[in-house]
Order: structure tokens, then sequence, then C-alpha cells
């Protein structure tokens, strides 16, 4: 056997390849099962293996779970086509010599069945045990292969073919954290929606945007633009930030409700400071923020979720409550939103089967910042929440209440 490259390090090479770090606009998850620093029991996986899988998360496609799973533009050489409108959902089924031989056409049918819900699906495997047949079938099945050389090089042997695909709630949070309004290491960085509608305001208003954000709303002009965009308000054109429609909608309020865009930005100003609630300090701004707040894609969800469980009886739920119920209904994007992806969070929280360590979750350490602190602040101020978040530091997960303000009470 020339090579004895094992799955992990297939799929190492894999993801280096597909989703390289090279500052795109991307994201790609590996499948539980490679969160462990031994494979087959008795094979040793290399640190720098499990670095470039993470992070890692269980996420369903078609009727299993691909090895890897991702959103990103690809490069043409990968696929039968030379232009894709938005970036594909990527599914990757990898094989490797366990002893044996390797079973590339059983992870080509795998492949295959992704396709129910993928747009390109790929089989990965060390070179040489690639033959012509596995190649005329994954040809027939759409299925792109992935010819993985030791030293890392990976080659194409069959382009995969882009396919259409239904969207589930599961393969919906990937496209979710791939996006622009994913919540991930770049996300929210302030904790009231007012910096991020007065971001919206300063685009429009006339004079330097940085500079009149930092003179009337928050002097953290970058995470004030970098939220704005996350909760849809602009988008970035080759001129610099641009107003969206959501954002065009803010400004239309901000000159009726109070005069001008500069009168806005001066009220702004006078609510530097402020810890009141913003629905409390301003019900008007505070309706604007809420509808906001509300059209980001996790609010819906979270919010949907509590009333439901308000409904079942749990009207004050804890963290690790809501955590513990998200999982048992939307396990992908529950991880995605909550834990990090960085360091061993997401190794702690799950199992090698996708399961939840529930005692992982007493641990506020493990919680995305972004969403437990900045978000959950957010749905308070925009009065959605009765309280506010807290940084992970300082996180009791099993006492941090996520009561609704205003529950519907059962008909």
């Amino acid at each position: 056997m020339p090579t004895a490259l094992p799955e992990p390090q297939v799929l190492a090479h894999t993801k280096r390849r597909l989703f390289p770090d090279d500052g795109e606009d991307g994201y790609a998850v590996a499948d539980t099962q490679f969160a462990t620093d031994r494979w087959l029991e008795d094979r040793p996986v290399p640190a720098e293996v499990r670095e470039a899988l993470a992070p890692f998360n269980h996420v369903r496609v078609g009727s299993g779970y691909p090895d890897l799973v991702g959103v990103r533009t690809l490069d043409t050489d990968l696929l039968s086509v030379d232009r894709f409108g938005d970036p594909p959902l990527v599914a990757v089924e990898a094989k490797g010599y366990a002893g044996g031989t390797v079973d590339v056409e059983r992870g080509i049918v795998q492949a295959h069945d992704r396709l129910g819900e993928a747009n390109v699906a790929f089989v990965a495997a060390p070179a040489e045990a690639v033959t012509n047949t596995n190649r005329t079938l994954a040809r027939d099945l759409n299925v792109g292969v992935l010819a993985v050389e030791p030293e890392g090089a990976v080659e194409p042997l069959e382009p995969a073919r882009v396919v259409g695909n239904r969207t589930t709630t599961e393969v919906g949070a990937i496209r979710f954290q791939a996006s622009a309004q994913g919540v991930t290491d770049r996300s929210f960085g302030l904790n009231h929606p007012k910096n991020y509608l007065g971001y919206a305001v300063a685009v429009h208003a006339d004079g330097d945007t940085a500079a009149l954000v930092d003179e009337h709303v928050v002097g953290a002009v970058a995470d004030a633009r970098r939220g704005a965009a996350f909760l849809g308000l602009i988008e970035e054109t080759p001129r610099g930030p641009g107003l969206t429609g959501l954002g065009h909608e803010v400004v239309r309020f901000a000159t009726r409700h109070e005069g001008s865009t500069a009168a806005t930005l001066e009220r702004f100003e006078d609510w530097q400071g402020s810890g009141r609630r913003f629905c409390d300090l301003d019900p008007a701004w505070g309706q604007l923020a809420r509808r906001v707040v509300y059209d980001y894609p996790a609010t819906e969800l979270l919010i949907t979720e509590l009333q439901t469980m308000h409904t079942d009886g749990v009207g004050d739920p804890t963290l690790v409550d809501l955590v513990g119920w998200l999982h048992e209904h939307h396990p992908t994007f529950t991880i995605e939103l909550f834990v990090r992806g960085s360091d061993d969070a997401r190794e702690r929280v799950l199992t090698t089967d996708g399961d939840l360590r529930e005692r992982a979750l007493h641990d506020g350490s493990v919680y995305h910042s972004p969403t437990v602190f900045q978000l959950k602040a957010m749905l308070y101020h925009a009065g959605l929440l009765a309280e506010r978040g807290a940084e992970p530091s300082n996180l009791d997960p099993t006492a941090d209440s996520w009561r609704l303000r205003d529950p519907l009470d059962p008909r």
C-alpha cells in the first residue's frame, strides 16, 4: 500500500482545498465524529488535523450526516459549470485507509444522497485508491471526485455538477453562518440596537459617515458598521457602505419622526450612555428596533421556540433549558448560534454522535458572546425579552433567564 492516509487526514486536506483561509466569505463544519484525538480507537489524530477540521457540528443533509458541509464559491476547476449564482452548499464524504481497502464506491453513493439538499457533492479519497470504475459511477451520479495526495495536494479527477436543492432548517443554519448575517466571531460587537440604527442614519446624512457615528452615536464605529450589516441595514458597495431597503426604511422613519437626519443624530447623541431599555426610552424608536431585530434570521426562531416553551409550561427558561430545548428541534442551528466554534468548546458540548453533554452547558465559557450577550441585550432593548444579556465570563447559564417580556398565554 503506497500510502495510508486515514479519513481525518483526507478530510483536512480537502477542507483546506475547498475552504481555504483566504479572507473570502464562506463557512464549513466537519462532523462531530472527527472531534476526537484518536481515530478508530488506536490511531492518534494530530492536533493540526483537528485544528484544520474545526469547528464541528452534526448536520443532517439528505438521509445522513456528511463528513464536511459548508457554503463557499468554489474554484471553477472543481465544477462542471463556469458560473453559479449564490455560493453553493457543499457536502463532502471522505474515505481513507483503516487497515484494508478504501471503499470509494460507498463514499460516492453517500455523496449522491446529499444532493437532495446540497448543491454540490464530492467524495474525497487517497489518489491511488480511486479507480476508473469509481470515476464513471461518480459522473453518472453527478458527484465530484477529489484525489488526495499524502503531502496535501487535492486534484479534482471529476468535477461536480451543480444541482438545485430544497432548504431545511439544518442546512439553512450553515447557509446562515456563511452569509453576511452569520453569528461568527465577526458578528455583533455592541449590545444596543440604537448603535446600528444610528449607523444607517449616518450613511444617509451629509458628511463623513464614520465621523458622524463617532460624534453622535458611538465611538466603536467599526462595530457599529459590522452590526448594521448583520442586521441587514447596510451593504458593502464599491463606494463604501450603502443602505439596503430596510436601511432606507430606517432613514424614512428617522426623518419623519425627528424632522431630518441631522436632528436624528443629535437625538442619538443625547442617548449616549443611557442604560434605560430602548423601547421605554422612546417607544416609537423602540418599535422600529423591534421590527429590525425581529427581521434578523435568528430572532424569529428564538422567539417562536420561547413562546412554545411558555405554552408547554416552561415560562422562565434558563440558558441551559433553552439550549437543551432548541437542540431537540433545531440541533445544527442551536450549536451554530450558541456555542463557540473556536478552541474546544464544541468538543466539550457535543459527543462524537452530535448529542449534547448537558453538564458542559453549565460553563459560561462555552457560549458565543455575540448571542448570549449582544443579541440577547438587543432583544431586551427591543422589548422581546425580559432580561438583558451577560458576558460569558460573568454568565451563570443555570440562572440566566430567557423569559419573554410579553408571552402569550394559551387560548
